[in-house]
């Protein structure tokens, strides 16, 4: 899959700090933490990726931690939630603009799509005289490490994920 590669993130956790002290919330280094974990992913993440992705800088983090820590990033607009038609709820970070997923159907992972593979544009009359405001795709398949056949066994993001990882705009 196309990947761009995420702007600096530390610029991003600069511009938290000020957000997060404009609401009057205390910031914290788990919440710096967890946001940058949520920044630096390839797509949305579920609860139990962003914690366990967490834990490799934080090992003592607890989950209560994690979902209240979402809540006041969805609050402060950093983050915004996605629901997967399985009604699985995952956060990405906020202001990315429009994108659609890709679904590994193997490891369950969720990637950022750099392109558009609807063809669908605003405006645009489909037949019946639907007129398009906006869409939501999620394409399904095999992600990159899935279909290598090297990779006989399902590898997830969560136990793979580096400082690295990519991200669409």
């Amino acid at each position: 899959a196309n990947m761009k590669h995420l702007h600096s993130h530390q610029e991003k956790i600069g511009a938290t700090k000020l957000s997060s002290q404009n609401l009057g919330q205390r910031n914290t280094p788990q919440r710096d933490a967890i946001l940058a974990v949520i920044q630096n992913a390839a797509g949305p993440l579920s609860v139990p990726e962003i914690h366990a992705l967490s834990q490799k800088s934080m090992p003592k983090l607890g989950i209560a931690t994690i979902y209240r820590t979402i809540k006041l990033l969805l609050e402060a607009e950093q983050i915004q939630s996605v629901i997967l038609p399985s009604g699985e709820m995952r956060y990405e970070r906020a202001g990315m603009g429009h994108h659609d997923h890709f679904q590994c159907r193997k490891c369950q992972s969720v990637f950022d799509l750099d392109i558009c593979p609807s063809g669908l544009h605003n405006g645009m009359t489909l037949p019946g005289g639907y007129v398009v405001e906006d869409h939501e795709m999620i394409v399904y398949g095999l992600c990159n490490s899935c279909s290598t056949p090297q990779n006989a066994a399902p590898k997830r993001r969560i136990a793979a994920a580096k400082s690295t990882k990519t991200i669409a705009k």
